[in-house]
């Protein structure tokens, strides 16, 4: 009895655990997760189109506020994410400014920049 019983949650458990593997690696995650997951492993590979020290011509697409509780404007270069700091009041999203690129994340996915001055 007590053999027939381990046998059963033995293969309870498997099916489980590959279950939970199958929807791990083909694609358990929602179709934004994925194009999100991809649009990110896509920008891993491929060099900044930036460079630090650039100044570049930006609109601004959206504001967020970092973690540190400033606002910054959410702007893209070829689709390359830039977070722009030192924002002046009265910005307002699709305001074409001038950024200075200070520096890269970790993994050179996105550019922090400060303004430098309205277009």
């Amino acid at each position: 009895m007590i053999g027939a019983t381990a046998i059963a949650l033995g293969v309870l458990a498997t099916v489980l655990f590959a279950s939970w593997l199958v929807r791990r690696f083909r694609g358990g995650r929602s179709g934004e997760q994925r194009e999100s997951w991809d649009r990110h492993r896509e920008a891993q590979e491929r060099d900044p189109p930036v460079e630090i020290g650039d100044v570049r011509t930006v609109a601004i697409e959206e504001f967020t506020t970092h973690h540190s509780g400033e606002r910054q404007a959410v702007c893209k270069v070829e689709g390359f994410v830039v977070f722009v700091e030192d924002l002046p009041g009265g910005l307002a999203e699709t305001d074409v400014i001038r950024a200075k690129i200070l520096s890269f994340n970790r993994g050179h996915t996105s550019a922090t920049a400060t303004f430098v001055d309205r277009d």
